[in-house]
């Protein structure tokens, strides 16, 4: 049955009470229920759109999902661009500032420093390059269909009849949008390729760790890739010596539903090739990508000559320590990346997604079954708007039939299906980005002995209700120095601990970043190529213009097919640079010497084991020739569901869909199940603290929302934690706010007593919550994992005096303690009252004025909590920074199943709902569902949708 919506009279009630709080908010003067509702779309009737050819039907379920049919596609685009600003057009005109460094425009000159480092790092303009050099004629035409749609809306309405935000916003200031054009939507993409760009935090933070920990400790925290424990994503598979052309293992010899024939070959040798550097294409070098062995340090710019195990450096910043004002640059960069909004998701060693496919060898219809769950930053609207795209006849000249979740201020679908195949996401996790620490005298910069003069650029940033802002963005040949952008810049360090070779320290290092989005690219043509693909063939050939981010694309089709490809511009670096530390921009071999050939990079079609799993785990193994990352997510939820999948198929079983929807909601913790056999141990000799204690026993290790035991292990998981490591971690990562005291950081002689001191200093945390460490992801479990065993092990130290150690069970015991009295302060004294959820809570907060506005303001469009089960590093990844406490930072921010035996028989669900609107009855209606872990039936074909249809809106020339 469809869902019920509420009922009007109570959604008038609650509106009501909304004109009562803006009362108090702007004077009340000009606000009424009516102006509450301006916003919400027509859904029925008839509306003329000037440039339409023929009608379209736009159909909507009982939860407001569209389902948009036209005969033509520009008539189905122009359509998607009116429908999506109905619905979402607030959400599309922040994104759209937000990708212009414009946000001042909107919300004053609180957002003049986040516009100067996105104008810095330059996404429009780029977006701008891609559509006049790059795009194709059709993708064009159908930008600029879709832009005509958001403009006919627009064309209708101004103000409150917008959004309700608009309303709020004319409080303060007279802002008014202007017309959505193409390079707006192409922007986009830089968005979500900063989101998901890979190490780059990683590369800051083993900088900034190198101030009190040494290089052992930091290669400690940075573990190898449990090869033998964790899969990874394609097994076997191996590059040709003679063609560089990635060969997977052996295929079955036929898949469900017919033969499984070899896909052809998709063409071409990559995007592009770097400048400078002669270093070795392939070879992991024993290290890289792959772990392994080999030297950390060299002579580089911050570098010594020092060796670890795991990794392997490049010489510039792998010593034991980097200079103060290497640290100050470092750390102003990540506070500068911090101010941007994470729309996609916040970084951390746990952030990620799930994808799987299941061939029809082992489902219950025969056929193959495909799901997806990105791990996105929880947000209101959600990032997605699941939508239909159908030409009523499909042709060469209207060749879409699909149906899945859409970004709105963009056109085409990301995720889904269409008739004849479907498609999943997660992140890849590729290094495509670099920082480089650049010697600076007056406007030039070091390159390969010469002063060479920066290429700049004049930024003016307008300000809401304020003068407008100038800046020179200054560039070198690796890329924009992202440094200017920090105030900490005024300070510059004297003293930098450098290699003999190089340059002169007195005025200390600029940071410049290299990263693949900031090369024009191709990546919205493979958004529609992909949409109308209709084999392996074709998908690969839309997957080769899939530039940023890198992914892995998850496949599979109604004859029967599954498949695996990463797509993506991934740099290879010369021979001694893997990416993972700053590198000398002076020096050319640490430029990029080429791109992956796309021909060169890992996939698979209808693998022997039936199945293909991708949850940010390493793609391939050690052998594979070109290193992708050192910095994989280390495989905990991507095993878990390897093994789920393999207990369902064991002995000839079959998954169904029910299956596949119940393994999205596991909750099982991996670390618990390692962890809690030695907590048991402890001898507690504190009754109060031994209740707790018992709550281990006999757990199952899932963590539901109602559960205490959950509750306490995930506390003495924080713990631990702490104690082991986030107390000797860099004020750097540590929580903003958080003072400990603690042995200065340059302290490299014994502390004497002259004073009659204990000799620390105090020291407070720099960083907020969500991005500090340790955040408790999987790279954690790792660390931790590899130090249980030694129970003596440095790292089991806490004490600061000297001649007195402390070994694990110290440890154990003392975070044991600590999280009885830290729940009994957040939960109560009775433990029979604890529940993972309690302190698990999710806040579906607006962007805009969800945050930082007036508590009233914010009650308008914030909703929740939400009490949620899952966890860390689990399947059901719902994530919390163990730094920072046990919100819900990142979530799930969909769930789909797709049955290629019949699409109608698929399932999917949102966070929030289709509308943006605050109050709208589609606004959060599918936000309980999501909690309880349950799925809508999803209608693709005519009929099934005509069935399901409550509204039916048409839009005429």
């Amino acid at each position: 049955m469809p869902a019920k919506k509420k009922p009007r009279r109570a959604r008038l009630l609650v509106i009501a009470v909304v004109v009562l709080l803006v009362a108090a908010i702007g004077g009340g003067s000009f606000w009424s229920v009516s102006t509450v509702r301006a916003s919400f779309p027509q859904t029925a009737g008839t509306v003329k759109i000037d440039g339409l050819s023929g009608e379209v039907q736009v159909k909507r379920d009982a939860n407001g999902i569209p389902q948009v049919y036209a005969d033509s596609t520009d008539d189905l685009f122009r359509a998607q661009g009116y429908v999506h600003a109905q619905d979402r057009f607030w959400e599309m005109d922040v994104r759209r500032h937000l990708t212009g460094g414009r946000l001042s425009e909107m919300f004053g000159e609180d957002q003049v420093e986040t516009d100067a480092f996105l104008r810095t790092l330059g996404w429009r303009r780029v977006a701008q390059q891609e559509y006049e050099t790059k795009l194709s004629a059709r993708t064009k035409d159908y930008l600029k269909a879709y832009s005509a749609g958001v403009n006919a809306y627009l064309k209708e309405r101004s103000g409150a009849e917008l959004s309700l935000e608009y309303a709020v916003l004319g409080i303060t200031t007279d802002y008014e949008p202007e017309p959505w054009t193409p390079v707006d939507s192409v922007a986009w993409l830089k968005a979500m390729a900063w989101d998901l760009r890979g190490n780059m935090q990683d590369e800051i933070d083993r900088a900034l760790m190198t101030s009190r920990l040494s290089d052992k400790q930091v290669a400690d925290l940075y573990p190898s890739y449990p090869y033998r424990r964790n899969k990874p994503i394609v097994e076997g598979g191996s590059v040709d010596q003679l063609s560089k052309e990635y060969v997977p293992a052996a295929e079955e010899d036929e898949g469900a539903g017919g033969t499984a024939g070899q896909p052809g070959a998709v063409g071409g040798t990559g995007d592009g090739t770097g400048t400078g550097g002669t270093g070795a294409v392939g070879g992991a070098g024993g290290t890289g990508a792959v772990g392994g062995t080999g030297a950390v340090g060299g002579t580089g710019a911050v570098g010594g000559t020092g060796g670890t195990t795991g990794t392997t450096g490049t010489g510039a910043g792998t010593s034991s320590q980097a200079s103060p004002y290497v640290q100050s640059q470092l750390s102003g960069l990540a506070d500068a990346m911090d101010a941007v909004p994470a729309l996609l998701g916040a970084s951390g060693s746990g952030v990620g997604s799930n994808s799987w496919v299941v061939s029809g060898a082992h489902t219950t219809t025969g056929k193959p079954m495909l799901a997806n769950d990105p791990h996105l930053s929880p947000q209101l609207p959600s990032l997605w708007y699941q939508m239909g795209l159908h030409c009523r006849t499909v042709s060469a000249e209207c060749p879409y039939d699909v149906a899945g979740y859409t970004f709105s201020g963009m056109p085409g679908v990301v995720i889904g299906h269409n008739q004849s195949i479907s498609w999943g996401f997660t992140n890849l996790g590729a290094d495509v980005t670099d920082l480089y620490l650049e010697k600076v005298t007056a406007g030039t910069y070091l390159y390969n002995g010469r002063q060479v003069p920066f290429t700049t650029r004049q930024e003016t940033i307008e300000v809401a209700g304020g003068k407008s802002r100038k800046i020179t963005v200054r560039s070198t040949r690796n890329g924009p120095i992202v440094s200017d952008r920090s105030d900490e810049l005024k300070n510059v360090g004297k003293d930098a601990p450098v290699g003999d070779s190089a340059p002169d320290r007195k005025d200390g290092y600029a940071v410049s970043l290299r990263w693949t989005a900031l090369t024009p690219g191709n990546t919205m043509d493979a958004v529609f190529e992909m949409n109308a693909a209709t084999d392996f063939a074709g998908f690969r050939k839309a997957a080769r213009n899939f530039a940023v981010p890198a992914q892995n694309l998850v496949y599979a089709d109604v004859k029967g097919n599954i498949g695996y490809q990463a797509p993506g511009r991934v740099p290879v670096r010369a021979e001694g640079h893997d990416g993972s530390w700053p590198a000398p921009g002076w020096d050319p071999k640490y430029r990029w010497v080429s791109y992956i050939p796309f021909k060169s990079l890992p996939w698979e079609y209808n693998p022997k084991r039936g199945y293909i799993v991708t949850a940010n785990q390493a793609v391939v193994d050690r052998d594979y020739p070109y290193p992708l990352t050192t910095d994989w997510g280390y495989g905990a939820r991507s095993q878990r569901i390897n093994d789920l999948i393999e207990s369902k198929i064991e002995d000839g079983g079959k998954i169904s869909m029910g299956d596949m929807q119940s393994m999205q909601t596991d909750n099982s913790s991996e670390m618990a199940k390692l962890l809690v056999p030695y907590l048991l141990k402890i001898d507690v000799k504190d009754k109060y603290v031994r209740d707790a204690q018992d709550l281990l026993q006999g757990w199952d290790f899932d963590q539901d929302a109602d559960s205490a035991a959950a509750a306490y292990f995930n506390a003495v998981w924080r713990n631990v934690l702490k104690l082991a490591f986030g107390n000797k971690m860099p004020k750097e990562l540590r929580v903003k706010g958080q003072c400990l005291r603690v042995l200065p950081a340059d302290a490299s002689a014994p502390v004497d007593d002259l004073d009659g001191g204990d000799g620390l200093v105090r020291e407070c945390g720099m960083r907020s919550g969500d991005q500090a460490q340790p955040d408790g992801g999987d790279r954690w479990f790792e660390t931790v994992r590899k130090i249980l065993p030694d129970e003596d092990n440095e790292w089991w130290n806490t004490s600061l005096e000297e001649g007195v150690t402390t070994d694990r069970d110290h440890v154990l015991a003392q975070a044991l303690e600590n999280a009885r009295y830290e729940l009994t302060s957040k939960l109560g004294k009775d433990i029979t009252t604890w529940s993972w959820g309690r302190l698990h809570r999710l806040e579906l907060e607006n962007q805009t004025l969800g945050k930082g506005a007036p508590d009233l303001v914010q009650r308008l469009f914030n909703r929740g909590p939400y009490e949620l089960g899952g966890g860390e590093a689990t399947v059901n990844a719902t994530g919390w920074n163990a730094a920072g406490g046990y919100r819900v930072v990142w979530v799930p921010s969909m769930r789909m199943v797709v049955n290629l035996d019949d699409f109608d028989k698929s399932r999917w669900i949102n966070l929030t709902g289709a509308s943006g609107h605050a109050f709208d009855s589609t606004y959060t209606d599918q936000t309980e569902k999501w909690v309880k872990g349950e799925l809508l039936p999803w209608r693709f074909t005519k009929e099934a949708v005509a069935e399901r249809t409550e509204n039916t809106l048409t839009l005429k020339p």
